[in-house]
C-alpha cells in the first residue's frame, strides 16, 4: 500500500542533444582509442587495395582491346601472358583487401561487444546506487528497455557505422583522386551529381531524426506496459481489466508502429534516390567517355575503370545516408543510457565529522515533528511526532495514503524528511551511513519476491553470512519450518520468481 502516486502513462521524451551524446559516447571510448586506430588503419589499408583494383583492371581492358583489334587488322596478337600477370596482381590485392576487411570487422565487433559489456555492468552497478524514488515513478520495463534494447542498439549502430563512416570517407577520397588521374572533365561532370546528392541526404536525415527518437522513448513505453501485464496478469483477470489494458497497449503500439514506420519509410527512400542521381551521374560520364574514347583522348580500359570509379562514388554517398540514420538511432539510444547513468544518487556515506556508531542502536526510534511529501507542494505527513521504547510493540493503522508505508521508508532513508527529524537512541537517522542504518532493520516487504535459487539461500539473502542453523532458527520463529520441510526438498528446494 504505497502512499506514492503511481505515474500514468509516458510522455513522449523531448528533443535529444545529438551533439551532446556523441561527446559523451567518444569520451566513453577513450579507454578502446588504440583498439578504434587498429580498426582504423585496417579499414583503409582493405579501402585502398579496393581501390586501386580498377586503375590496374584497365591496363588488362586494354591491352585486350588493343590486341583484338591488332588481331583484326593482321598485324599482331592478344598478350594474354601480360593480361595473366596484370589479373594476378588484380587477384592478390583483392584477397588483401578482403583479408585487412576480414581483421577490422573482427576487430571492430570485439570492441562494440566490450562497449555494450561495460555499459551494461556500469547499468547495472548505478541501479544499486538509485534511489527508491527512481524507481517509483518509472515502470520496470522502461528502465529494462534501456539495459537492454537502448544498450543493443548502440553496440550494432556502433558495430556499423564507425566502419562504415571510414571505408566511406577513404573510398570518396582515393575515388576523386583516381578519377583525377584518368580525366579531369569527366571527374568535374562526375562531381555534379555531388550538391544534389547532399541536398536529398540533409533532408532524409532531417526529417527522419525525430521519428527515430519517437521509435526509441515509445518502446521503452511498450516494454513497460508488457512487463506490467505479465506481472499482474491475476489482477487484471481479477477485475475483468483484458479490455482496459489491451486499449492501452494497442494506443502505444499504435504510437510506436507510426514512428518505426516513418522512420524506417525515410530511411529506405535514401537508396532508390541516390541511386537514381547516380544513374544521372552515369549515363552522363558513359556519353562524354565515348566521345572522348573516339576522339583519342582516353583509352577504353580508362574509360571502364572510370565507370566503375562513378559507381564507387555515389556507393560511399549511399553508405554516409544510412551512417547519418544509423548515428541518429545510436545517438537516441546512447542519450537514453546516458540519462540514465547520470541520474542523482543516493549519498550512502553519512558526513564524517558527524557519523554515528551503529553499535549505540538499540531500538529507541524517536520521530520529532516530521513532515514529509513526495513533491513539495503535496505534503503527506504533517508535523508527526512519536517515541517508540527498546522492546515496545508499535502496530500503525490507518486508510490507504494516510502515510504508513512512507512512514516506514523514511525510517529506512529510501526518502529523507523535509523537515523535523528521526532518531535512532538520540541520533539522527541521517548521521548514520545508508547501509549500516538499513542493516539494524528486520524489514518485510510488502510485496513478495522470489529470486531463483533455493528457499535457504532467499532466506539468508538478508545476510549472506548466515549459517544453516541461523536460517534454519530465522524460519521457525516465523512459522515457516514446518512448511517448507514439507516442501520436496526442503530448504533446498528451488525457487524462482512464480
Amino acid at each position: 500500500m504505497s502512499d506514492m502516486p503511481r505515474p500514468g502513462k509516458q510522455t513522449t521524451e523531448r528533443a535529444k542533444d545529438f551533439k551532446g551524446t556523441l561527446r559523451q559516447l567518444l569520451s566513453a571510448l577513450r579507454q578502446y582509442k588504440l583498439s578504434l586506430i587498429v580498426v582504423m588503419v585496417f579499414a583503409i589499408l582493405s579501402t585502398i587495395f579496393n581501390i586501386a583494383g580498377p586503375k590496374i583492371l584497365a591496363k588488362a581492358t586494354t591491352a585486350l582491346a588493343t590486341g583484338w583489334i591488332a588481331k583484326l587488322r593482321g598485324i599482331g596478337s592478344i598478350d594474354f601472358a601480360y593480361i595473366g600477370k596484370i589479373l594476378l596482381t588484380l587477384l592478390a590485392m583483392y584477397l588483401c583487401s578482403a583479408a585487412f576487411s576480414f581483421i577490422q570487422g573482427w576487430l571492430m565487433t570485439g570492441l562494440s561487444q566490450k562497449v555494450c559489456y561495460d555499459f551494461r555492468r556500469q547499468i547495472s552497478e548505478k541501479i544499486n546506487r538509485l534511489p527508491l524514488a527512481y524507481f517509483e515513478k518509472r515502470t520496470v520495463g522502461e528502465v529494462l528497455s534501456r539495459i537492454t534494447n537502448d544498450v543493443d542498439t548502440l553496440g550494432q549502430s556502433l558495430n556499423q557505422s564507425v566502419t562504415q563512416l571510414i571505408t566511406s570517407i577513404t573510398t570518396m577520397i582515393g575515388v576523386l583522386i583516381m578519377m583525377l588521374s584518368i580525366s579531369p572533365k569527366m571527374t568535374l561532370i562526375a562531381l555534379l551529381i555531388l550538391p544534389v546528392s547532399l541536398v536529398l541526404v540533409m533532408l532524409v536525415v532531417r526529417f527522419s531524426q525525430k521519428y527515430f527518437k519517437a521509435q526509441q522513448a515509445t518502446l521503452g513505453v511498450v516494454n513497460g506496459q508488457v512487463e506490467e501485464v505479465y506481472s499482474g496478469h491475476n489482477v487484471i483477470k481479477a477485475f475483468n481489466r483484458e479490455a482496459a489494458v489491451l486499449e492501452d497497449f494497442n494506443a502505444a503500439n499504435d504510437k510506436l508502429f507510426e514512428s518505426a514506420w516513418k522512420s524506417q519509410f525515410l530511411s529506405g527512400l535514401m537508396q532508390p534516390i541516390m541511386n537514381f542521381v547516380g544513374n544521372l551521374g552515369y549515363v552522363a560520364v558513359a556519353i562524354v567517355g565515348s566521345i572522348f574514347a573516339a576522339n583519342g583522348i582516353i583509352t577504353i580500359g580508362d574509360i571502364q575503370a572510370f565507370i566503375q570509379y562513378v559507381r564507387n562514388f555515389t556507393q560511399p554517398i549511399q553508405q554516409l545516408a544510412q551512417v547519418s540514420n544509423m548515428l541518429q538511432s545510436m545517438a537516441a539510444a546512447a542519450e537514453r543510457v546516458f540519462e540514465f547513468l547520470n541520474e542523482p544518487e543516493e549519498d550512502q556515506l553519512a558526513d564524517p565529522a558527524r557519523r554515528a556508531d551503529p553499535a549505540c542502536i538499540d531500538g529507541q526510534v524517536t520521530f520529532d515533528h516530521v513532515r514529509f511529501g513526495y513533491v513539495p507542494e503535496k505534503t503527506i505527513i504533517h508535523d508527526f511526532s512519536c517515541n517508540v521504547q527498546p522492546g515496545q510493540k508499535v502496530a500503525i493503522v490507518g486508510p490507504t495514503g494516510a502515510g504508513k508505508t512512507t512512514m516506514v521508508k523514511l525510517l529506512m532513508r529510501f526518502y529523507d524528511v523535509d523537515s523535523g527529524s528521526i532518531t535512532l537512541n538520540g541520533h539522527d537517522i541521517r548521521d548514520f551511513d545508508r547501509s549500516a542504518l538499513r542493516e539494524g532493520f528486520g524489514m518485510v516487504l510488502q510485496d513478495t519476491w522470489l529470486f531463483k535459487g533455493t528457499i535457504m539461500e532467499n532466506i539468508r539473502y538478508g545476510r549472506l553470512d548466515a549459517t544453516d542453523e541461523e536460517v534454519i532458527a530465522a524460519a521457525k520463529a516465523a512459522n515457516a519450518d514446518h512448511f517448507i520441510r514439507t516442501l520436496p526438498g526442503g530448504y533446498q528446494m528451488e525457487l524462482n520468481e512464480d
